[in-house]
This record gives C-alpha cells, sequence and structure tokens, in this order.
C-alpha cells in the first residue's frame, strides 16, 4: 500500500552503548542504566530510527539488541526491530516482533499503522484492513488522515469499493493536501463503480498532479478511455505502458488480451 505509511525522523545520532565488564556502570547513548533504564532504552531506539531512516540496518539492530537488554518489554524496541527486519526480508522475524509491540501496548496506533503497512506490502490486505480500521478509530493520532487513505487504498485492493469510496472522501474533508494525493484511488473506485465520468475528472486530476505516470496510472488510463470510446489515448496510454513498464504485472496483462503487445486500440 501505498500510502503510504512512514514520515520522516529525528536527526539525533547517539554513541554507540558500551557495556563495560567489572564493577563500571552501564551507559547508553551518555544515560545510566541503572538510574535511569527508560531514557536509556529511549534514546537506543531514537538512535535505531535515524539509522533506520538512513538504510543502515545493521547500525539499527546494534542499539535495538542492547535496548532489549535493558528492557524486552518494550513496545517501541520490537516494533523498530520489526522495521529492520521487514527492510532486510525477514519477513517471519518482522511479523512476530510488529505483533508483539501491539501484545504489549495495544494503544500504539504507530505501531498498527506500521504493520499495516508491512500487511499491505506483503499482499495480506484483510489483515491490513484489521489494523487500519484500529488505527483510523484513533481520534487522537496525528497521522488518521493518513489512515483513512490507507484504509481507501486496502479496500481498492479488496474490491469494497463502496466502503473505499467513503474513507478516502473522509480522508479529502480531514485534510485538503489528501485531495489531491488520492485523486488516483478515487478515480479507480469511480471506475470500478461504474461513473466513468467522476472517474476521468479524478484520473485528470491525478496525471495533472503527477510528475510521472506509474503503470497503475497508464492502466487505468487505458480503461477509462476504452470505456469512453477515445481510441487515440488507448494508443498513447498503451505506447507508454509498454516503453516505459514493459516488465509490469499492468503491461503484462494488457499484453495478453491484445495480440499486438498493446501498441494499437
Amino acid at each position: 500500500m501505498s500510502a503510504p505509511i512512514h514520515r520522516s525522523m529525528a536527526a539525533l545520532l547517539l554513541a554507540a552503548t558500551l557495556a563495560l565488564p567489572g564493577c563500571v556502570t552501564t551507559q547508553t547513548g551518555g544515560y545510566d542504566v541503572k538510574k535511569d533504564p527508560q531514557k536509556a532504552v529511549d534514546h537506543s531506539v531514537q538512535a535505531a530510527r535515524n539509522y533506520i531512516q538512513r538504510g543502515n540496518w545493521e547500525a539499527a539492530k546494534r542499539h535495538l539488541k542492547i535496548a532489549l537488554e535493558i528492557n524486552d518489554r518494550d513496545a517501541s524496541v520490537h516494533e523498530s526491530m520489526a522495521q529492520v527486519f521487514w527492510k532486510t526480508g525477514e519477513f517471519e522475524q518482522a511479523d512476530q516482533h510488529f505483533r508483539r509491540a501491539i501484545a504489549l501496548d495495544s494503544s500504539s496506533s504507530r505501531a498498527r499503522n506500521n504493520y499495516a503497512a508491512f500487511l499491505y506490502d506483503r499482499k495480506r490486505y484483510a489483515e491490513a484492513e484489521t489494523e487500519l480500521e484500529r488505527v483510523a478509530g484513533d481520534m487522537l493520532y496525528e497521522r488518521r488522515p493518513d489512515a483513512f487513505v490507507n484504509l481507501g487504498r486496502v479496500r481498492v485492493k479488496l474490491g469494497k469499493y463502496a466502503a473505499a469510496q467513503d474513507v478516502l472522501e473522509r480522508a479529502a474533508l480531514m485534510d485538503r493536501d489528501n485531495a489531491t494525493l488520492i485523486s488516483f484511488e478515487l478515480a479507480e473506485v469511480h471506475y470500478q463503480l461504474g461513473d466513468y465520468a467522476k472517474a476521468q475528472r479524478y484520473y485528470e486530476t491525478s496525471r495533472k498532479a503527477a510528475s510521472s505516470q506509474s503503470a497503475a496510472s497508464l492502466s487505468l488510463g487505458i480503461r477509462l478511455a476504452e470505456k469512453l470510446g477515445d481510441h487515440d489515448a488507448v494508443a498513447s496510454y498503451a505506447l507508454a505502458l509498454k516503453n516505459l513498464y514493459p516488465q509490469s504485472e499492468e503491461y503484462i496483462a494488457y499484453k495478453s488480451a491484445n495480440r499486438d503487445g498493446g501498441t494499437r486500440p
């Protein structure tokens, strides 16, 4: 999905944790673990999130391992560890840590939102919908409008087009910036609901706002042009899809339905 789902994090870099032998007090990021273990955990997690943002997975993992040694029941540690495993392709471990984070803090909309992003990425759309419904229900969550957008995208994947329309339109009302961002999703929704004129209006808004069109956007453009009888647009979008995304699922599907490989309407 997606919408998606991660914003930038703070840019504070912390010193690596040192575990010294003997009677010397262990410190993390300048914080005395024995005197204030939670502060030490928080700073290790923040350092890890900075490394995650930069794609330095091993450095992030080192900080998170230290945080787990201090407190293995801290939800934020497990949620951050899940992101590291997700990005390094260790999906089973990522799932386990996301579930652990939510079990430890069921009120954490951040953890649920990120877990939903993971589930969307793994094409586990029904599970993602369940998590996003919980996130969207949290009226105090600072990214609640984004949760509605992502919930709409998931419902499109599930074929729940009327339900998707509802949450996408709510997202547009909650945050005007979302109105342009979700125009493509609303175009797809109205296409599936059979309102091709409205779908075309949303599609044009999306196309004009984007610096370039994705394979999904070109595919929708083809389908809309076919419904509206615009053969020139069909040929133009099909040629662009072939030239720009020859290995995409969208072009392969279009090619299989057109003997000429999508160069003619």
